[in-house]
């Protein structure tokens, strides 16, 4: 089982290809993903890049996390399982009236 690793501080410039063809360097990349604003289309500065084990991933962390891309130092870490959401933050509406 692979390992999914946090890479932020991106420029806005580096996009899933890029991450993957540099992290394939030290393993086997099975995905790469850098987070878009659905609203503009950029970058937001962060992705996800999922090492096929877990050695490869700590080799990832050592070599790559600091180093500049794009004119940018990364921070890669492990990345955190997805916290729930909940419904508490949509809109006030509720189709229920009370008269």
């Amino acid at each position: 089982m692979g390992k999914k690793l946090y890479v932020g501080n991106l420029s806005y410039t580096v996009d899933s290809n890029q991450l993957s063809d540099l992290f394939s360097q030290v393993g086997s990349v099975q995905s790469s993903n850098v987070i878009m604003d659905r609203d503009t289309g950029r970058s937001k500065g962060f992705g996800f890049v999922e090492m096929s084990a877990d050695a490869e991933a700590l080799a990832v962390i050592e070599k790559f996390n600091g180093a500049d891309l794009g004119g940018r130092a990364m921070n890669i870490s492990e990345a955190k399982p997805q916290a729930p959401r909940s419904d508490s933050g949509r809109g006030g509406y509720s189709s229920r009236r009370s008269y």
